[in-house]
């Protein structure tokens, strides 16, 4: 059986299928510009005794508040890999390798010089306020650690530079700050590339050499520029775990390093050395729990190789892909035996993301034995190096857009094999008389409340599929009060379905719908049959006055100016499956399924 799909590294949804996932409560996010053509969907728990927390590592400074008192600044989101040559990106084209001086039976750093690649960045950032998404929030400044790789670039965390309006770096030793430059940013992996234009910085500098995936019991030293002083700072410790690893900022799961060195806000972005002065990867986040100690994580060397080759061969950050598929382990022999599985293999498929071309070549049902020749086991792990495991989505996320995989399925009890090919701001607002209207994004819900959204809609926007290419879920944020919207001022946080009878796609597709229209009332069908009517030409005379009381100087976000372009068909939604969830609690709760 021939058949071709693309499997997307960034899909065009308003809420992608990385958050399908059975998402911990221990991540702490806090928000981020939604990536292109969804809402960036993470979650923040509610302080509470006893939480165990995931925590970015850059060291946060509030306006108004001493410059002793530091504060976590926990990444966004949120929100592979071994055994493969690095990239050549790593290298300085022509760079000359001093001797960077080994490591004593000891354990100290005889040549310390390789440490003067390790520079502190200081950012200032301005994030978007989704509460009042036609303005940002107050500015604030943050610190954190970076480290050179050649070529005039520097490696450090996205959520080091996540919002930045201005970005500057200082050597060690060096008491100038030179301005830097975002080259890009990747959510998924949490890792930003800089560039520093002035040839002053680099006189003398030497890049980092950049070391293989470490063992377990590997000697492991953190260099950074943490809380508690301004100069360098050195912790030694080892290599407790390898294996897929929640990112917190981007909400993904991808190979981490778990190691019980001390990381400290200020640490994020800082190499990890090995006892040969190789960085063998990036510190980018700690677990906080009262039940554990000394659990750092560190982004291995080879998912940074992945985001500079995809840098290199597309000029930006294009992701990390996914099949858009929902799986189930077969470790119950009587199901394998029911779908014609011969032996303990293969993870069953349970749903397709209907808006990944996924769709076109696999079917629920389908049994997925092997990925590029690969055997998965009926946990949904694959061999990882020579005695461990890993899990299965570690294969896929090793891929670029434009490779080629083949997937070995089982399909009601004949073995096949599938090509499978591989594809690769402020948030958006529309304000009609007074009603704010915008995409349900998760950094909106965390500046609203996960309560005060409710908790069926949090259900859909974490967990439900797209029906159709740039779905969105758009909401009734709030009103801002004025005679024309009597009577709905209190309301708030709502899923709108309709206007004027015509399904609503997304915030773009409602734009035009209101703009288009020439009926004598606008009406708005929400979930739950809640309606609001306005008198269209009552509601176009009013609204310059409200934006002008309210100090909002346009009506709608810029992307929404540009010409509306309709991609879908204009029935690909039946008014039978408007304001449905097509998510169990079963499937949000349960082990034994799993997204890749």
């Amino acid at each position: 059986m021939a058949a071709m799909a693309a499997l997307l590294s960034s899909p065009s949804l308003s809420f992608s299928h990385h958050h399908h996932s059975r998402r911990s409560p221990t991540l702490t996010c806090s928000a981020k510009p939604p990536r292109p053509g969804r809402p960036a969907l993470r979650k923040s728990p509610s302080p509470r005794e006893n939480t165990d927390e995931v925590e970015a590592v850059s060291q946060k400074r509030i306006p108004g508040r001493g410059n002793d008192e530091k504060v976590y600044f926990p990444p966004d989101g949120a929100r592979g890999e071994a055994g493969r040559a690095q990239s050549a990106a790593f290298k300085s084209a022509g760079a000359q390798r001093k001797d960077r001086g080994l490591v004593n039976d000891t354990g100290g750093f005889q040549d310390a010089t390789f440490l003067n690649a390790v520079v502190k960045v200081y950012c200032t950032h301005t994030a978007p306020d989704y509460s009042l998404p036609w303005q940002k929030q107050r500015q604030y400044t943050s610190t954190g650690s970076a480290f050179m790789i050649g070529d005039g670039k520097l490696l450090t965390n996205a959520h080091c530079v996540e919002h930045d309006t201005q970005v500057k770096v200082k050597r060690r030793g060096d008491d100038t700050k030179y301005v830097a430059k975002v080259l890009a940013r990747g959510i998924e992996c949490d890792i930003a590339l800089l560039s520093v234009e002035n040839e002053e910085f680099w006189r003398g500098a030497e890049p980092l050499r950049i070391g293989r995936l470490p063992c377990l019991q590997d000697a492991v030293t953190v260099v950074g520029y943490p809380l508690g002083g301004d100069t360098i700072s050195v912790t030694k410790g080892v290599v407790s775990r390898i294996e897929v690893t929640s990112y917190a900022h981007g909400a993904s799961d991808l190979l981490g390093i778990q190691i019980d060195a001390a990381i400290n806000p200020g640490n994020s972005g800082g190499p990890a050395f090995n006892d040969q002065g190789e960085c063998i990867g990036v510190a980018f986040q700690v677990f906080r729990s009262e039940e554990a100690e000394n659990i750092g994580y560190v982004i291995p060397t080879t998912v940074v190789s992945h985001f500079l080759n995809d840098y290199d061969r597309n000029g930006k950050y294009t992701g990390f892909p996914s099949l858009g598929v929902l799986l189930q382990k077969l470790e119950n022999p009587a199901l394998r035996a029911c779908l014609k599985v011969p032996s303990n293999e293969g993870v069953l498929v349970r749903r397709v993301e209907p808006t990944s071309p996924a769709n076109n070549v696999l079917k629920k049902g389908d049994v997925i034995v092997s990925f590029d020749g690969v055997h998965v086991g009926s946990e949904g792990t694959v061999p990882f190096r020579s005695t461990e495991r890993i899990a299965f989505r570690y294969l896929i996320s090793q891929k670029f857009s434009g490779d080629v995989a083949e997937l070995g399925i089982i399909r009601a009890g004949s073995y096949m094999k599938v090509p499978y090919h591989i594809e690769g701001g402020q948030p958006s607002y529309l304000i009609i008389a007074g009603l704010v209207f915008t995409p349900l994004s998760e950094p909106l819900i965390d500046e609203e409340c996960e309560d005060s959204i409710g908790l069926k809609l949090l259900a859909k926007a974490r967990y439900s599929l797209a029906r159709f290419k740039g779905e969105e879920l758009i909401i009734l944020s709030q009103v801002l009060a004025n005679e024309v919207n009597i009577g709905y001022e209190d309301t708030g946080n709502q899923q709108v379905i309709k206007f004027n009878g015509t399904v609503i796609k997304n915030i773009r597709h409602l734009a035009h719908l209101v703009d288009t229209c020439k009926d004598k009332y606008l009406i708005f069908e929400f979930e739950d049959n809640f309606l609001a009517v306005l008198e269209r030409e009552a509601a176009a005379a009013a609204s310059s006055c409200i934006l002008k009381d309210y100090g909002i100087p346009s009506e709608r976000s810029s992307d929404l100016l540009e010409p509306y372009v309709d991609l879908n068909d204009d029935n690909c939604l039946s008014t039978e499956e408007i304001g449905e969830s097509p998510v169990s609690n079963f499937e949000i709760g349960f082990d034994g399924l799993l997204w890749a």
